[in-house]
């Protein structure tokens, strides 16, 4: 523990005041880790934007740290970015955009204060990025809405709020309004400030911020003819339809903040993060599993959302993300683990930028610290100093593909341990065993199809441990209890099995489908059978 006179009160609530912790939600392909880059480059973070795709010499983005997401061009697992903006330190969370992580993104969810959505003006409002927002409002997290490449032919602005209206249930306020259509973009205009024109010029491959030039109503109109006319009306129009902006609204999750833009050419990246300086909530108070609230001002406090292993090959390493919720946390302090009561020493403390790291001496609500090899933690733990603090746990998501995992080399069973050990305990796969499988042939559960691509890429490169994946034909699970268990052993049933999960110990009984479940429930009505969360709800 420091030796230092501890941090003040008021310096932890100003220091939380000055945090903006936030995450990027969207349906593949809409834009996310290009837009995570263009966030950082306009705060100067780096100095060049990199493409999903790195060609010709181009940079991957600085986000997507995993081999398999550089091949593929998606990002499968989190990693958090810290950079300072108008003297206020931002803390985005990159999360998985494809609908077979969800589980993953929910558990980023539950670590920020504010998220943007991201729309592709062309595809519109898309089957993921509406379970995403679902999970905002199911965890109470406000949502700024930016609508992606407006440089490329898409749809009609006016079509694209009521479908957010109409689909989401939440009212957008547009604080940006474009000029042009789409894959005409001339540039934007704000809605508080109609007699300025923002224009933008687009640099090669988006690799630098667009040019941006003021200009003032008259010389837009004279320049930019119907389209600088057009935007004013439409703008005019909706505002004039709605309640307009208000902060209790937009925290409330009743209405969305919405701005247009380019993420690949930079054009209108600075507004939007500007916007979460302005609007984003700073970190509050939390509430405990046992009904009361953490204050931020109080003694340290904070939960470990995800754990990554591998960031670093060269050093074969293990990082818990933690999330501080209270209090200031300073490298090398006694904490307390909640879920056991034992002490852990925090020495190896990093903050992380892709897969850069720089040692982190102190960090204060809403920051996100990579506590290194720290091997008790599981995703969900709940560190603290001073007065006990245990937050919810989180949940799991109800897995809809299983598969029984065999090593293809017998003498590499060590390996084979490890590998599926550190795949659980980092949420990559929801890992079940029986007696009648026993631990050598586990059973992987997985809420898509696409973690079993990466067990099986992380189980050969980093555990080395070549894997056979053998699917089953169970389609769904539903928790139950011993009694539950004995019940369906004694049916004796070909299209159903009773695991238990290997991180919680919960018994699962699966089924082939939803056929087998409702004919076993109308034979033994008595037996329990929860459901577990599915992606959406």
């Amino acid at each position: 523990m420091s030796n230092e006179q501890p941090v003040p009160v008021t310096q932890v609530l100003a220091e939380a005041n000055r945090r903006r912790t936030f995450a990027v939600i969207s349906h593949p392909d809409a834009g996310k880790s290009t837009l995570t880059e263009a966030l950082a480059l306009h705060a100067r973070a780096i100095t060049s934007a990199g493409a999903v795709h790195a060609k010709g010499g181009r940079r991957g983005v600085t986000s997507d740290w995993m081999e398999l997401e550089r091949e593929r061009g998606i990002s499968v697992t989190s990693a958090a970015l810290q950079f300072g903006h108008r003297e206020h330190v931002m803390n985005l969370v990159d999360t998985p955009g494809h609908a077979d992580f969800s589980e993953d993104t929910y558990r980023v969810l539950s670590a920020v204060d504010c998220a943007i959505m991201l729309i592709d003006a062309a595809k519109g409002l898309e089957e993921q990025t509406r379970k995403l927002f679902s999970v905002c409002r199911h965890r109470g997290v406000p949502v700024i809405t930016f609508i992606n490449k407006w440089d490329r032919r898409g749809r009609d602005a006016l079509t694209l709020l009521e479908d957010i209206e109409n689909h989401l249930g939440i009212t957008p306020v547009p604080v940006v309004w474009p000029v042009g259509v789409a894959g005409n973009l001339r540039g934007l205009v704000e809605a508080e400030n109609t007699e300025q024109f923002r224009r933008y010029t687009k640099v090669p491959a988006g690799t630098h911020a667009a040019i941006e030039e003021l200009l003032s109503a008259e010389e837009a109109t004279e320049q930019e003819g119907e389209d600088w006319t057009n935007a004013l009306e439409e703008l005019e129009l909706v505002l004039a339809s709605g309640p307009g902006y208000d902060q209790e609204a937009f925290e409330a999750g009743k209405i969305t903040p919405v701005f247009f833009g380019a993420a690949l050419t930079n054009i209108g990246v600075k507004l939007l993060l500007d916007a979460v300086v302005d609007l984003a909530p700073a970190p509050a108070a939390r509430p405990l599993a046992n009904g009361e609230r953490r204050e931020v001002g109080e003694d340290f406090s904070g939960v470990v959302f995800k754990i990554q292993a591998n960031m670093d090959p060269a050093h074969r390493d293990r990082i818990a993300f933690v999330r501080v919720c209270s209090g200031v946390f300073e490298r090398g302090m006694n904490v307390t683990r909640a879920a056991s009561g034992r002490s852990l020493t925090t020495k190896y403390a990093h903050t992380v930028f892709g897969a850069e790291r720089t040692v982190v001496e102190t960090a204060f609500p809403g920051d996100v610290v990579g506590l290194i090899n720290a091997a008790a933690l599981r995703v969900g733990d709940t560190l603290f100093t001073g007065r006990k603090a245990e937050f919810p746990p989180l949940p799991a998501f109800a897995p809809e593909y299983f598969a029984v995992a065999r090593p293809k080399d017998i003498s590499r069973s060590k390996q084979f341990r490890r590998g599926v050990s550190q795949l659980d305990e980092e949420g990559v796969v929801q890992v079940l065993v029986s007696d009648r499988r026993g631990e050598q042939a586990p059973v992987m559960a997985a809420v898509g199809p696409m973690q079993f691509d990466v067990v099986l890429h992380r189980m050969e490169h980093e555990f080395s441990s070549p894997i056979h994946l053998d699917r089953l034909s169970y389609q769904l699970a539903r928790k139950t209890n011993a009694e539950g268990a004995e019940a369906l052993a004694k049916a004796r049933l070909t299209d159903s099995e009773v695991l238990t999960r290997r991180s919680d110990q919960a018994l699962l009984a699966l089924f082939a489908d939803k056929w087998h479940l409702s004919a076993f429930q109308r034979a033994k009505p008595e037996i329990y059978l929860e459901p577990l969360i599915a992606t959406a709800d």
